[in-house]
């Protein structure tokens, strides 16, 4: 399975998009304890669709208004 996961900086509520094969290890990486909180994920079978959505969600803000709005309470807490 791929992975596209959105954090938020727990300093300044910054938001991150990323996609991974493995999403233990790479929150790991983001040291998702102290800096980042976790607010979701969406699974992919393909690596290019998960590769796709990263992309869109990084680069086209209609996409991002989305997902907030569906994610809204997510990202508030």
């Amino acid at each position: 399975m791929y992975w596209t996961y959105l954090l938020k900086n727990r300093a300044n509520g910054e938001l991150y998009y990323g996609y991974t094969n493995n999403l233990e290890r790479r929150l790991k990486e983001h040291d998702i304890k102290n800096k980042w909180k976790f607010i979701g994920c969406e699974g992919y079978v393909s690596e290019l669709d998960a590769r796709g959505r990263e992309r869109k969600l990084k680069y086209y803000g209609q996409t991002r208004t989305h997902l907030k709005n569906r994610l809204k309470r997510s990202i508030e807490s």
